[in-house]
């Protein structure tokens, strides 16, 4: 079945994903994830207050939208999730680099800022109360759980944090920091621009062709074009180091297909101007 008409509740349980609705807003819960114990949700674009073009709940991008409107997306946002949240987020670069949150203070944003004051892609931590939050629109958001330890973590990954292989770097740091083991993982892989879409340049096919080979990423489209599959090229690098096939959970939607349900960069930044962005999170479930 194509991967943009996948988005039922019979046909997104299958895949370990469900929806969960309140007051307008909706997103998409990784069942597995969430009986591991840890909250976790995938923001769509229904039920803001941000001209985008209408009525969307843009959670991010303070250059392209006003400030109280991206605040009042997130608070209806975190409704959603049962307790009292603080959201962790980052100045997104794609990169690599990390944040760990240590502490509930942590991960308030600086004194006077409305946007994140801190650069990197990845987000880790084991601390009660904390939202390991990234935005994306198009990019792969990837969530991660360890339930011997506690500890999550939030990944962005476009093409260019999947050839930094970003979400390895997570997996290791959450290694290093909570003695995480890959095989106790459970990982959550939201909605992006799929390999049904997602058409790339001759400057991506051989910088991942010279990193990772012929790896069945690529389907030709036109003289020196492909269509890129960053879901498996993320879900191979989490395999090569020991996380389960069985653990590791996609959510079969594209963003670049289903505008109606989420933002996609590559559709809506030229024909708009702007885009929102949608966010994706996780923390320790309440106890």
């Amino acid at each position: 079945m194509p991967m943009e008409t996948i988005t039922s509740d019979n046909q997104l349980a299958v895949h370990g994903f469900y929806w969960r609705e309140l007051d307008g807003i909706r997103a998409l819960i990784c069942a597995p994830l969430e009986q591991d114990g840890f909250v976790n949700g995938f923001s769509t674009r229904l039920g803001g207050v941000s001209d985008m073009p209408t009525k969307a709940l843009s959670l991010a991008g303070f250059n392209e939208d006003r400030a109280e409107n991206i605040l009042e997306n997130r608070r209806r946002f975190l409704k959603l999730f049962p307790g009292e949240w603080s959201l962790a987020g980052c100045w997104q670069v794609h990169g690599a680099d990390v944040r760990v949150v240590n502490a509930i203070e942590e991960a308030k944003p600086a004194e006077n800022q409305l946007g994140d004051t801190i650069y990197c892609d990845v987000i880790v931590s084991n601390v009660p109360q904390v939202l390991a939050g990234v935005k994306t629109a198009d990019c792969v958001p990837i969530l991660l759980g360890d339930p011997v330890t506690g500890a999550f973590a939030a990944v962005h990954a476009g093409w260019r944090g999947t050839l930094a292989s970003a979400v390895l770097v997570a997996v290791g740091r959450m290694r290093q920091e909570y003695g995480t083991k890959s095989q106790d993982l459970r990982v959550a892989i939201g909605a992006s621009a799929g390999p049904c879409c997602y058409e790339v340049g001759p400057e991506v096919i051989d910088a991942f062709t010279e990193k990772f080979g012929d790896t069945g990423l690529f389907a030709s489209t036109r003289p020196g074009h492909a269509k890129i599959d960053l879901l498996k090229a993320n879900t191979d690098q989490l395999k090569s180091v020991g996380v389960l096939s069985q653990r590791i959970h996609v959510a079969p939607i594209c963003t670049m297909c289903r505008t109606d349900l989420f933002f996609s960069y590559r559709k809506e930044k030229t024909l708009n101007g702007k885009v929102g962005r949608l966010m994706a999170v996780v923390g320790l479930t309440p106890r």
